[in-house]
């Protein structure tokens, strides 16, 4: 499933980050996505920790095949419904007694981090909207990963550990996500490049009669046996003289010899 290859991860919430209409502000929380059953479905699972240390868990399963499915967690709804919609971004519907009861969206933001926006339908129809900023989790959790395990305190060197990961690793996905923008400046370069290559083969192989001289506009046409002229005359130049079959390109000569169509 690779446009889920993004989201596949265990992702520590900024509780700091949020807003929430719907429960209260949690102290802590873990959201993970991973691969399931033959590797079509997605399993999410949450666990987070409230300000009066109470620990909380949630898990289902989704198909992103933007169809309904029966869901066998009956506190979460009757059914449900996911869909991938790019490798950024992926949405999930709950219903109960056909009724929308709460629509997720999960997306990855251009730092790296995954946003998580829920919106809460209640009996009457009204929207409440939490939204949650979480990063990729390096440390070990601070917190039990189920809800009958006992809450376990941080120490003063294990927040200082904690933070320094954090801000390793803010910094590492900030550096990748400029090396991932260079490489695309990289290959759309290298696709312009093939380009200019492509089109030089041509005019080289063409008919040209003068010099062509760095830095001048000419006039690219292929003629009736399929070969080619290169011109100092326009299309709109030739009058009742024209000798060619079709105008290809206007072009420009660069200093490395290259063509590029103007």
């Amino acid at each position: 499933m690779v446009e889920a290859y993004n989201f596949l991860a265990s992702w520590q919430l900024f509780p700091e980050k949020g807003t929430y209409e719907f429960g209260s502000r949690p102290r802590s929380g873990i959201y993970k996505i991973e691969l399931a059953g033959t590797g079509k479905q997605l399993a999410i699972s949450m666990n987070w920790v409230s300000l009066e240390d109470h620990a909380f868990a949630s898990q289902y399963a989704v198909t992103p095949d933007a169809q309904w499915h029966g869901l066998e967690e009956a506190a979460l709804g009757d059914a449900v419904k996911a869909e991938l919609e790019s490798q950024l971004t992926f949405k999930v519907w709950f219903t109960k007694n056909d009724k929308l009861i709460l629509e997720v969206l999960h997306e990855i933001t251009p730092k790296g981090y995954l946003r998580v926006v829920h919106h809460h339908f209640n009996e009457r129809g009204e929207q409440l909207t939490n939204e949650e900023i979480y990063h990729k989790q390096l440390s070990v959790l601070p917190y039990s990963a189920t809800v009958s395990g006992a809450v376990i305190k941080p120490n003063e060197a294990g927040v200082i550990r904690h933070q320094a990961l954090s801000a390793m690793e803010e910094q590492t996905n900030m550096q990748l996500t400029q090396i991932r923008q260079q490489i695309e400046l990289l290959a759309v370069q290298a696709k312009e490049i093939q380009k200019r290559k492509e089109l030089s083969m041509i005019i080289y192989d063409a008919q040209i009669g003068f010099v062509p001289v760095i830095g001048q506009t000419y006039f690219l046409y292929e003629k009736e046996d399929g070969t080619h002229l290169l011109s100092l005359v326009g299309p709109k130049e030739w009058g009742r003289s024209k000798s060619y079959k079709n105008f290809v390109a206007a072009v420009h000569l660069l200093a490395d010899h290259t063509w590029k169509e103007v």
